[in-house]
């Protein structure tokens, strides 16, 4: 006999419930969040400001259809482009994540939640653009902020016990599942439509993480976080209209997320919706590199520093072992020919070897006139990475967060230099006093490489005063940074 299943509608899962409650009852309390919130929007904007002088972006970026025109579209940051929220999203996205120089979030699975930005700030311009042509008010930065903490909690909450890369899938659908519930919450859905959009943000097929990977990395990663929230605002918009959602739609047998994408096991949740990621996110402040290498790079500095007082030069290196945590092994110890910049930057080799030649890793560093230089390919050669059992177990210690990296440099004369280590880098939590004025310099450069000084200089001074930031109505905002 054949056993029937039951057609009877089951509840939402308690995964979508929970994401509908919290952006739509709970409101956010920490300063502390805001604070880091708005030191983010700086940075990630930053970061997409810096990206406008790499064509390979920029010919991502404009309508789908040359020549279209839409009236009180979102507008596109350092660009004149005014755009339907979906492409802006992208684009926005796009131009956030390509040099690979914003925030990120390390726990089971990985991700740089200010990818959500995209989709944010591309919603929160379109929606506040009409209100004011309506006579309506618009939304205010603080609303933005207040979903950029929210955005980051899901993403990230989500991430602490749940690897998603360990199935071969990529971290950007935690980006479109997170963009589309707080975009669904500031086009005005309701509890249950946001659930509804949520679904429909599961339901879609998801990223493989092959782009990411030998043999085949390459720049899809600098645009599938745009690509993600672009799609949610698309989801949010779907749902807005009424369009059903699917309330089993991670643990429906044999259909259902979790068995078709999770090796059938449910998700797992460390902590409960609140602010703690915003508040413990990690910023790339110093070098636009894959984050489990920021303190290799760290490391690297001081070695060259040492080299040079010891009058030693690349060739005069034998071996350089890099003590490391099993995520740094996975993702991006990696050998042999190293195709294009997107293969350069999740390469710890190639990361460590470029500052111990130069004194520097810069976001040009990756393009091909300077990985040609004879020096880099035979100092990788010399690199290993072997893993430190106590560095793994304090990368994912809830108290720590570690991304620890040490260094050890042997020399062909059989002499050898103190190991060097270095734990929390300057974009940690731990480190916030000593990072945030680096992270505003970060700014000032991203923004004198696309604004005059005068406009430069108004940008930076209201981003510098919170209150009047929080109260400044988005579109305002977004036209002090249109070209």
């Amino acid at each position: 006999m054949s056993s029937h299943i039951s057609n009877v509608r089951p509840a939402p899962d308690k995964v979508l419930v929970d994401i509908g409650d919290y952006v739509t009852r709970y409101k956010i309390k920490s300063k502390d969040a805001y604070d880091t919130a708005r030191y983010c929007l700086m940075d990630t904007l930053g970061c997409g400001f810096e990206a406008l002088e790499y064509p390979a972006c920029t010919k991502m970026l404009g309508p789908i259809v040359q020549g279209t025109v839409v009236p009180n579209g979102a507008r596109v940051p350092g660009t004149q482009f005014q755009l339907d929220p979906v492409k802006a999203a992208f684009d926005i996205g796009a131009m956030i994540r390509w040099l690979d120089f914003n925030d990120t979030w390390l726990a089971a699975e990985w991700g740089h939640p200010s990818d959500n930005l995209g989709g944010i700030l591309a919603t929160a311009d379109w929606l506040s653009r009409n209100a004011s042509a309506s006579g309506r008010p618009p939304l205010t930065v603080n609303d933005i902020l207040t979903a950029m903490i929210k955005a980051h909690e899901i993403q990230g909450c989500i991430a602490l016990e749940n690897s998603f890369n360990k199935v071969g899938l990529d971290h950007v659908v935690l980006v479109k599942v997170a963009s589309t519930a707080v975009v669904a919450q500031m086009l005005g859905l309701t509890r249950d439509e946001i659930t509804n959009a949520v679904s429909l943000a599961w339901v879609d097929g998801q990223s493989l993480r092959t782009y990411r990977h030998s043999p085949n990395t390459g720049s899809r990663k600098s645009w599938a976080a745009g690509d993600a929230t672009s799609r949610a605002v698309r989801l949010a918009l779907i749902a807005k209209t009424g369009e059903m959602g699917y309330p089993s739609v991670l643990s429906a047998k044999t259909w259902g997320f979790y068995d078709v994408s999770f090796k059938g096991r449910p998700f797992e949740f460390q902590r409960a919706y609140g602010s703690y990621v915003m508040e413990h996110v990690l910023f790339k402040i110093s070098f636009p590199a894959e984050f489990h290498s920021q303190t290799a790079v760290e490391a690297a500095m001081t070695l060259h520093a040492q080299l040079n007082k010891l009058g030693k030069t690349a060739a005069d290196i034998k071996k350089i072992t890099i003590r490391t945590h099993e995520a740094c092994i996975r993702i991006i110890d990696k050998k042999g020919p190293l195709d294009n910049p997107a293969d350069r930057d999740h390469c710890i080799q190639y990361m460590v070897a470029v500052p111990l030649i130069f004194g520097r890793l810069t976001a040009e560093d990756y393009e091909d006139d300077v990985a040609s230089d004879p020096r880099i390919d035979p100092l990788r050669e010399k690199i290993v990475c072997v893993e430190d059992k106590q560095f793994t177990k304090d990368y994912h210690d809830p108290s720590k967060r570690s991304i620890a990296n040490g260094l050890t440099v042997e020399f062909a004369d059989g002499k050898k230099l103190k190991e060097v280590v270095v734990e929390y880098p300057v974009g940690h939590k731990r480190r916030r006093k000593e990072g945030m004025p680096l992270l505003v310099e970060k700014f000032k450069t991203n923004l004198a490489r696309v604004f005059p000084a005068k406009q430069a200089d108004a940008i930076l001074n209201l981003c510098m005063d919170p209150k009047r930031l929080a109260a400044t109505p988005v579109q305002e905002f977004v036209d002090m940074m249109i070209i």
